[in-house]
């Protein structure tokens, strides 16, 4: 059985939460309070950080890692490319996510007001840029949906909880956002306090 050491507020452990429903396994979630965690966690993960996967006696902590783990243990639904040149891009695309939107949330969240106003605008600006994509594709990679959407997925979900306005242009990215929001896994994957999230 696998457990999953799950933030219920944390976009990288919604991220892995998404996975877990999409595969339909046995799976567990424990919900940690990101505010008073745990003295395990630190054991488990040196930056004392979550989301972690435990099964067996593997201990994982980094979501696209988790999830990269559970999709070649769990082949179906495959979530990374087969192909190992488009399996090398999708990882590229999952690094230019993690660098380009997610790297600015801590500033959002944490920063001084005119240090998160730059943060909203850099995220605004670098989501407008790709939104035209999704007048052309249903999802990240095409038609197929991928690791890719459940990387993103979190962070438009809580666009409106950031403060994060998008311009008319992004209306195509936001008619994506709601095609991964009605999927049943992601709906299944969200905490009390991510529904919230959004009125």
């Amino acid at each position: 059985m696998m457990i999953l050491y799950s933030g219920t507020s944390c976009p990288f452990s919604h991220r892995c939460r998404i996975v877990l429903f999409e595969k339909g396994m046995d799976f567990e979630i424990k919900d940690v309070d990101l505010h008073e965690k745990p003295d395990a966690i630190a054991a488990m993960n040196p930056y004392s950080r979550v989301p972690i996967l435990v099964e067996r006696d593997l201990t994982l902590y980094e979501s696209n890692i988790i999830n990269e783990y559970i999709d070649e243990r769990f082949p179906h639904p495959q979530l990374m490319p087969a192909d190992p040149v488009m399996r090398a891009r999708a990882r590229l695309f999952l690094y230019n996510i993690e660098q380009d939107l997610f790297s600015h949330l801590p500033e959002i969240k944490n920063g001084a007001p005119k240090v998160a106003e730059k943060a909203r605008m850099i995220v605004r600006d670098n989501l407008t840029q790709i939104a035209p994509i999704f007048a052309k594709q249903k999802f990240m990679l095409g038609d197929e949906y991928s690791m890719l959407d459940v990387a993103v997925a979190p962070l438009l979900w809580r666009l409106d909880h950031l403060g994060i306005q998008l311009p008319k242009q992004a209306i195509p990215l936001l008619k994506y956002a709601e095609r991964i929001f009605s999927r049943p896994a992601f709906i299944e994957a969200l905490t009390p306090v991510e529904k919230a999230m959004r009125k």
